[in-house]
């Protein structure tokens, strides 16, 4: 019988329902091995199963959430892998103060919608700043495509976003391009997901 989760644990279904297609798109696209830095990590659960998946990489997620950050130390704890590092505080929206110097790969979940636009940009900035060329920065979640009609769930979506943030909203695809560009990122693959979501692959040119 396997050990009960910590109290601190934070579980959410939807998780479960997507970690394993975001994990078979990243499987062929990160390096065989180095650091993975995992941003707005929440709950940690996407950090066990990735961790658990790739073992020959080491995983370090972040978030600047204490309620978070406990929720990940949990996680860790329960699982005892190796690779998976001990959660650290990280504030998106200020790269300068990254506790990080150097990622193979940067990982930002269902992040961007939920935040205000300078996480976005802090996103971009301090990804630039860690990966070597080459390098992907991985965005997972619904966005806005100027080409592409966009789903009624995901406006709905939007909709109920803004109603509780005005600073939060599903992001356009070609904002984003424009932003990473400003930092020597561009965009490699878009990548078609369940749920009317995508992940986007940038990389460091």
């Amino acid at each position: 019988m396997s050990d009960p989760l910590p109290h601190a644990a934070r579980a959410s279904p939807s998780t479960a329902r997507n970690r394993d297609p975001i994990l078979e798109v990243l499987r062929p696209r990160l390096p065989a091995n180095g650091l993975v830095l995992e941003v707005a990590a929440g709950a940690g659960e996407h950090a066990v199963h990735f961790a658990a998946a790739l073992p020959t990489l080491q995983y370090q997620p972040t978030d600047a959430d204490p309620g978070a950050l406990d929720s990940i130390a949990a996680w860790r704890e329960h699982a005892r892998l190796g690779n998976l590092l001990c959660p650290l505080v990280l504030d998106a929206s200020q790269p300068d103060t990254w506790p990080v110097e150097r990622a193979d790969a940067v990982l930002a979940i269902n992040m961007i919608h939920i935040s205000p636009w300078t996480a976005t940009a802090g996103l971009m900035a301090g990804a630039a700043r860690v990966l070597p060329a080459g390098g992907g920065l991985f965005l997972y979640g619904p966005f806005i495509e100027g080409d592409t009609p966009t789903a009624p769930s995901n406006l709905e979506f939007d909709q109920s976003l803004r109603r509780r943030n005005l600073e939060w909203g599903i992001r356009h695809l070609d904002h984003l391009v424009a932003l990473a560009a400003t930092h020597g990122l561009g965009l490699s693959e878009r990548l078609t997901m369940p749920a009317n979501n995508l992940v986007l692959v940038f990389r460091k040119t």
